[in-house]
């Protein structure tokens, strides 16, 4: 790909004119060949689809290729039937999940997340009903924060909590809010899913990540140093500035800037 770089003098309107044509060129399927996102388009019912997108979000960092082949394994250990496997399981069906690892996240966290997600589909009105009970105005960390508390309300090892993060504790939360772009964001490309309506896009964060933000200090739409809550909500007020409804479609062009493009 012949990469075009902003010139570093762009006006507002032309860095939003810039990176419009990005999104154009990566919100397309052809994202998906590369990325865990494909994991879940495997999958046609509702409930499959949030699981499986949920899980494969859950261990979203390090070596994409990895992260990819990891998801599938998972979706493999529970038979390609996400959302039947976890509804229906019973204590005994976690031992073949037991040695499932990715990076830092083990076979002892994988158990709970089951469990967890078999209470929340059961008692919780599953996970489209926690974030969409707990959204606020114009923001949903305020729910990502309530959806872990409700997470880990079960019987827990200490270590499984670090795999989701609490924007209000100072994170900037990148797989849960990578997890909501892909079920809230329309459908219209073929990327994103657009399952939860009651959702509207101009809540979403953008996936803050060593890429997205270091794009995003070279075109001047952060400043802070730390990729922590804080910078994302001067993240997200700088693209809501170029598109208030749909804020989030930029991910794809940062996120292709800096992976694709080296910028």
């Amino acid at each position: 790909m012949v990469s075009s770089f902003p010139r570093i003098d762009m006006t507002k309107a032309e860095l939003k004119d810039f990176l419009d044509a990005k999104v154009l060129e990566y919100n397309h399927p052809k994202f998906l060949e590369d990325d865990p996102l494909q994991i879940p388009h495997r999958f046609t019912q509702k409930e499959d689809i949030e699981i499986s997108a949920f899980l494969a979000a859950t261990i979203a960092w390090g070596n994409r290729k990895s992260i990819i082949n990891n998801a599938s394994r998972l979706m493999d250990l529970m038979g390609n039937t996400p959302y039947d496997f976890v509804v229906n399981h019973k204590e005994d069906d976690l031992v073949r999940l037991a040695n499932f690892v990715h990076r830092t996240f083990n076979g002892i966290d994988l158990g709970y997340f089951v469990t967890s997600l078999q209470n929340i589909y059961a008692n919780h009105g599953g996970l489209e009903g926690i974030f969409t009970t707990h959204q606020t105005k114009d923001s949903m960390q305020p729910a990502i924060s309530k959806f872990k508390e409700i997470f880990f309300e079960l019987p827990h090892q200490t270590r499984t909590t670090k795999h989701i993060s609490d924007p209000l504790k100072g994170s900037a939360a990148k797989r849960i809010n990578m997890f909501l772009r892909w079920m809230v964001r329309d459908n219209g490309t073929g990327v994103d899913f657009g399952l939860w309506e009651n959702i509207s896009p101009s809540k979403l964060s953008c996936p803050l990540d060593v890429h997205t933000g270091n794009v995003g200090r070279k075109l001047k739409l952060l400043k802070r140093k730390q990729n922590d809550a804080k910078a994302l909500l001067e993240l997200n007020t700088n693209l809501r500035k170029m598109d208030p409804k749909d804020p989030v479609k930029y991910d794809f062009a940062l996120f292709g800037l800096g992976v694709f493009e080296g910028f």
